[in-house]
């Protein structure tokens, strides 16, 4: 399962395709799967409380060895699993639709979680992400119907 090369493709910064829709006030990553702007994939992202618990989240993944995995803390209740599946290739698990593996690179991947600073703010533009996860809420029904 674990190798020292991997060929599979992954998110990368210098990707040609755009690939990072935005990252929420949440700090959830939203990406387009393959660069399809279609196919959004919102991805829990890391949530800390304060400086120590983030640099000790940041060290732990730069600790990460081929075929280990880190669970971090994000928002709303989730955990955040990064499995180191190669040399420069670790993948996030999403189980929303079908399960998948999101892969990104060393560089991408810090990147995103170093989100979670305690200084760091979303951009502007971005605060809609989160708005769209509420808007769409609205629109369920807060109850099941009982039979």
């Amino acid at each position: 399962m674990f190798s020292n090369l991997s060929l599979a493709p992954r998110y990368r910064l210098d990707d040609e395709s755009a690939w990072l829709q935005g990252i929420d006030p949440l700090r959830r990553y939203w990406v387009m799967v393959n660069g399809e702007e279609t196919l959004v994939r919102r991805l829990p992202g890391l949530s800390t409380q304060d400086f120590e618990s983030f640099k000790q989240a940041i060290l732990s993944f730069r600790a990460l060895d081929v075929g280990q995995e880190l669970t971090l803390p994000a928002e709303m209740g989730e955990d955040l699993t990064i499995t180191c599946v190669a040399e420069n290739t670790y993948a996030i698990a999403d189980h929303a639709a079908a399960p998948v593996w999101h892969l990104f690179d060393r560089e991408s991947l810090e990147s995103l979680l170093m989100t979670a600073h305690p200084d760091w703010q979303c951009a502007p533009q971005h605060l809609r992400l989160g708005q769209s996860v509420l808007t769409a809420a609205w629109g369920q029904p807060a109850v099941a119907k009982a039979a």
